[in-house]
């Protein structure tokens, strides 16, 4: 029986408190061909001392520092360094389920290249996780139960940045890693839809997603929303706008004004909606704002939705998919 080595990627910075749970968990994987390629990223605390002692006990870990910094160089210096056929990543901070490298690279030999493996995931915080975490985990694991990670990619990242394996000519492929582009695991999301790779469906949490108030995404200004917002309307433009159509713009938000805005620079056009009753009809960035139905005016429409609103989404659905609107090819969520 054919075992292709993993290889799995961490970078590591300051987590003293859970790496040692984390290596305990891919050691006690019931899938023994793998080996991690760990890189410290200029930690001050005590936690590459840990795993130093923790690899000297076990070849398959391989110890490294960062050369440069931030994670999108420790990953590439992982990557690098790896030899293995599949590639995976994972957090210091979590923690797997003993059967994830098994049920992910199973589901990656029957399914062959072209395709990524995913599993759902579990927040877990000795703080408890707040609303948002548990919505966004719900919502994830909805779409990778389906497969459908890519349906409603301009949303938020659909796939789970700690649990997902692919091919390594795959990850070439697609350049993975190599742009200094963060948020890095909504940049490789989007690499991976553009090469149209295939998310296979999954119905079992394999990974423990730990949340804390001082996790790298909560803080560092790499992950702040001001980058994601370029880093979606950029993708958007170059994969699935359609220029034979009016592009439209819905909320006077933050979003939406950025998102106006840029396509100001970009001198590109579009017509600019909202329910706002105080906005409506005002002229900013130089664009009047419409109602929203005024989309009922125009023909031939892909709009960009900045409505964060949960309630408002679901009414707008409704009401798209009463003008036979569909999802990418007439309209993408922001948010």
């Amino acid at each position: 029986m054919h075992n292709p080595v993993v290889s799995i990627l961490i970078p590591f910075k300051n987590t003293e408190d859970f790496i040692v749970d984390c290596l305990e968990s891919i050691i006690k994987q019931t899938y023994i061909h793998w080996e991690l390629l760990i890189v410290d990223d200029n930690s001050t605390d005590s936690s590459f001392s840990m795993v130093e002692t923790i690899a000297q006990k076990d070849n398959r870990i391989k110890l490294f520092k960062n050369s440069g910094n931030g994670i999108i160089d420790a990953l590439q210096l992982a990557f690098k360094q790896s030899t293995g056929e599949f590639i995976t990543r994972m957090d210091s901070d979590d923690m797997m389920h003993h059967n994830k490298l098994e049920i992910l690279s199973n589901n990656l030999l029957n399914n062959g290249q072209g395709h990524v493996a995913l599993g759902m995931v579990n927040y877990f915080s000795v703080e408890g996780i707040k609303a948002g975490y548990k919505s966004y985990e719900i919502w994830l694991n909805g779409l990778t139960q389906n497969g459908a990670n890519y349906s409603e990619i301009y949303k938020e990242c659909v796939i789970p940045s700690p649990c997902w394996m692919i091919h390594r000519e795959d990850l070439i492929a697609c350049n993975g890693f190599n742009p200094n582009m963060y948020p890095e695991d909504y940049d490789l999301a989007f690499r991976f839809y553009k090469h149209h790779f295939k998310c296979i469906p999954c119905d079992v949490v394999l990974h423990d997603w730990r949340d804390y108030s001082h996790r790298t995404s909560r803080t560092n200004e790499h992950y702040a929303e001001n980058h994601f917002i370029p880093l979606k309307l950029d993708y958007f433009l170059e994969l699935d706008f359609n220029p034979k159509k009016i592009l439209v713009v819905w909320g006077a938000g933050n979003k939406g004004k950025f998102i106006a805005k840029s396509l100001i620079e970009k001198n590109m056009p579009f017509e600019w909606v909202c329910d706002n009753p105080k906005k409506i009809g005002k002229d900013i960035y130089g664009k009047i704002l419409r109602p929203f139905n005024y989309l009922e005016t125009i023909q031939n429409t892909q709009s960009i939705i900045t409505v964060a609103n949960k309630k408002d989404q679901k009414e707008i659905r409704y009401y798209l998919d009463n003008l036979n609107m569909k999802s990418i090819e007439d309209y993408v969520f922001f948010c």
